[in-house]
C-alpha cells in the first residue's frame, strides 16, 4: 500500500481531478473521502458525478441527513455521508456495506466511521484545507488497482 500527496490549488484543478477519477472508476470501486468540514469532499464528489455523466438535473449534495443518495450515470454513483453515524455497527445495521460491492462507484464521506466494512481495495483521499481555494490531498491507493490506474496522471495531473 503506497501513498502520494497532490495539491489542488484551484477549484478547476479539483474539477479536473474529479473527472480523472470518474474516467478511471470501475463498477464496484470505493472511494473514501476524509477531511474536516469544508475540506472539499462534496465538491470533489460533484465533479466525480459530472465525470460519470450524472445528468445536470441531478444536483449532487452531501447526503448528511439521508446518509445515502444514488445517482444514474455511466456507472451508478452511490454517494454516502457517514457524518451522523457513530461507528461501523450503524453502517452495518443500515445495510450500506452491500453497496460497496455493487455495480456502481461508492463515494463515502466520513468513511472512517465504517471501519472494517470498507474494502481494502478502496482509494482513500485525505483532504486538508491549505487556504480558501487550495487543498492538499493525501492519496492512499489501498490494495486494489487504483495505484496502477491513477499513477500515470500523477504528479503532473493538473
Amino acid at each position: 500500500m503506497t501513498s502520494i500527496t497532490v495539491y489542488l490549488n484551484t477549484v478547476s484543478e479539483t474539477a479536473k481531478f474529479g473527472h480523472i477519477l470518474a474516467r478511471l472508476a470501475l463498477p464496484g470501486d470505493v472511494i473514501c473521502l476524509s477531511g474536516d468540514l469544508g475540506a472539499g469532499k462534496t465538491t470533489l464528489t460533484q465533479q466525480l458525478a459530472r465525470g460519470l455523466e450524472v445528468p445536470e438535473s441531478c444536483y449532487v449534495t452531501s447526503p448528511s441527513f439521508s446518509i445515502m443518495q444514488e445517482y444514474p450515470g455511466r456507472i451508478p454513483l452511490y454517494h454516502f455521508d457517514f457524518y451522523r453515524l457513530s461507528d461501523e455497527t450503524e453502517v452495518e445495521d443500515l445495510g450500506f456495506e452491500e453497496f460497496f460491492y455493487h455495480s456502481g462507484l461508492s463515494v463515502i464521506e466520513w468513511s472512517e466511521r465504517a471501519g472494517s466494512l470498507i474494502p481494502d481495495t478502496r482509494l482513500l483521499l485525505k483532504m486538508t484545507i491549505e487556504n480558501e481555494s487550495a487543498r492538499r490531498v493525501e492519496i492512499d491507493f489501498g490494495n486494489g488497482s487504483w495505484e496502477e490506474r491513477l499513477r500515470s496522471y500523477l504528479p503532473p495531473m493538473i
